[in-house]
């Protein structure tokens, strides 16, 4: 499962935030980028040693402080079902049918013989001769 995958079904549910300072925040996700950049909104946060507490109405987070994220466990269940309904969805739709029969190749028209008009030699890559 990839992460920002999981942050994009995360939105508008809480979730709490570790960053590498060890300080935490507990609210509901608003927004994420392909940075892992976060913004959380009704957060409470907490210091690094426990004792302080601060309420805030929303905050920005820097993707690259992100120590962990943790999600409520029915959104994991949730996404890895919609990931394996896509995945089955996509299986359907493989190797049906491939018009013209010619597999492979660089998307030239085969020729009879080489590429450059003598015989073939090797097949694949540039190789010698």
């Amino acid at each position: 499962m990839l992460p920002l995958s999981l942050l994009n079904a995360a939105q508008n549910k809480p979730m709490l935030v570790e960053l590498k300072n060890g300080e935490t925040f507990n609210g509901h996700l608003v927004n994420c980028d392909n940075f892992m950049n976060i913004t959380l909104r009704e957060v409470y946060q907490t210091n690094s040693e426990g004792d302080r507490f601060w309420k805030l109405k929303e905050c920005y987070i820097r993707g690259s402080t992100i120590k962990y994220l943790r999600v409520p466990d029915t959104l994991l269940d949730a996404v890895k079902e919609e990931q394996n309904r896509a995945r089955d969805a996509g299986r359907g739709a493989r190797g049906a049918f491939v018009s013209g029969g010619n597999r492979g190749g660089r998307g030239a028209p085969s020729r009879a013989r080489g590429g450059r008009g003598g015989p073939m030699r090797g097949g694949r890559g540039r190789g010698r001769g």
